[in-house]
Formats: C-alpha cells, structure tokens, sequence
C-alpha cells in the first residue's frame, strides 16, 4: 500500500531522488526553467530512472497549493523510506545521538529541528505517532534536505521506545524549565544520549517525562520566559556536540 506524498523545491527534491530514487512515483518539472541548476536535476533524474514530467507554473502552483516550489516537485511513496531505529543503532560506530520530539505538531517547527538535527550530527529523530506531525512538504522545504537524509523514526508507543532506548545504555536527558540541572553544568552530553524536547506551549507529556534519567533546563538571562522547541532543539544539541568533540580530544 503506497503513503503518497508530495515534496517541493530543489534541497528536498534533489536528496530524495539521491537517498530513495525508487520511492519517488513522478517528478514535476517547470518546462519553462533551463538554469544550469534544472539542467543538473534533469540528469540526475534521469541517472536514477525516475519519470519526469515537464510542466507549465500554474500546474506547479497547483500542486504545491502555491508553495514556493523552485518549480521543482515530486509525488513519493513515503513508505519506501521508512527506517527502524534498531536499523540505525545496529549499524552505529559511535555513541547514540538522539532526538526524541513529543508532540509537536507544527511542520515548520519539525523542518527546523530535522535541519539542525542533520547539521549536528544527530543519527536519528524519534517521534510519537499520535499527536505529531509527519514529513509532508512542508517539513521537506523548511528543512531543506534534512528531511531526506535524516531517519525519522514514527513510534507506536514512545514510553515503550524510550524503555528499550534504556536497555541499551542510551541516557534519556529531557528539557524542562523547571529541572535541578541547567544545561551549562550538565557534562553527559558526550556519551550515548537521547534528548527530549516538548512542544513549547505544554512541553514533554507525563509519561515521557517520567521515562527520562535527568531533566535540563537551558539557562535564560534575558526577558523571555520560553524558547521555540526549534530554538531549544539547537541548543542542546550543539552543547552536545561541544562535548562529544572535546572528548574525542
């Protein structure tokens, strides 16, 4: 059974045909745009056998419901992309670096946090999925290409997967404005680590946070009282690789 999807704009066109060429069902072409960049899809299209269909703007425009498309778009069988992530650690050389988002809902806010994931390093994004967004084209433009490489891991029950994460060894650190631990005096970020980030309005669910081995809060000093989940997602994660590089020597 085909999950269709539809993706648009150059970054996550391009990676998807480069990562999953077979999960791609029709690539759409703007007819009109003959830029050396069109021209390099083309031939990498057609060097992974995909179909291609030359269109005119409007049916582009159409398509993407007036998304900023490059004129560049593809329909893709999403489920020819899924990934486990026993699949993901199995194969690791190095400690586990993980993101788990419970709850969030806005495709902006997921593109965002795939993005800076993928820029950090992170080998996998776990998310519940009841009440979480999944990669649409949305996701797939904001995140520019992350959203094609990084594996997105969509879990039945997360407290389960958080359990099993616990079995092997992984650390489960939450962030939590209210937590014992702020984010400066927190030295486990080198060592195999799944951080947990909440929506920004109502945070991590009870269950999750129950299921994590420490909270961290992430010091403020100026006038706001919470940051974008996005925002907070770079954060951690970026002290994270701070400490993981320091302690490669």
């Amino acid at each position: 059974m085909q999950n269709n999807k539809l993706i648009h704009g150059f970054h996550a066109v391009s990676t998807r045909l480069k990562r999953f060429p077979d999960s791609i069902t029709e690539l759409y072409l703007n007819a009109s745009r003959l830029d050396n960049r069109m021209r390099e899809l083309m031939k990498l299209a057609e060097a992974q056998g995909a179909k291609v269909l030359l269109v005119d703007e409007k049916r582009l425009d159409g398509l993407t419901a007036g998304g900023k498309h490059q004129g560049v778009a593809a329909l893709i069988d999403a489920g020819k992309s899924y990934i486990a992530i026993e699949d993901v650690l199995d194969d690791l050389t190095e400690p586990p670096f993980l993101l788990v988002l419970d709850g969030i809902t806005d495709p902006h806010n997921l593109g965002a946090c795939l993005r800076v994931a993928d820029a950090m390093g992170v080998h996998a994004v776990i998310a519940p999925k009841d009440k979480s967004v999944g990669v649409n084209a949305t996701v797939s433009k904001v995140a520019c290409g992350a959203a094609e490489v990084m594996p997105y891991v969509m879990v039945t029950n997360l407290a389960r997967t958080l359990r099993d994460l616990k079995e092997r060894e992984i650390w489960i650190a939450g962030t939590a404005a209210d937590a014992h631990v702020d984010l400066h005096h927190f030295d486990g970020g080198a060592g195999p680590i799944a951080w947990v980030l909440g929506s920004e309005g109502e945070g991590m669910r009870r269950l999750t946070r129950e299921h994590c081995d420490v909270l961290v809060s992430i010091p403020m000093f100026g006038s706001v009282e919470s940051l974008n989940v996005s925002v907070a997602t770079g954060i951690v994660l970026a002290e994270s690789r701070r400490q993981r590089t320091l302690a490669k020597g």
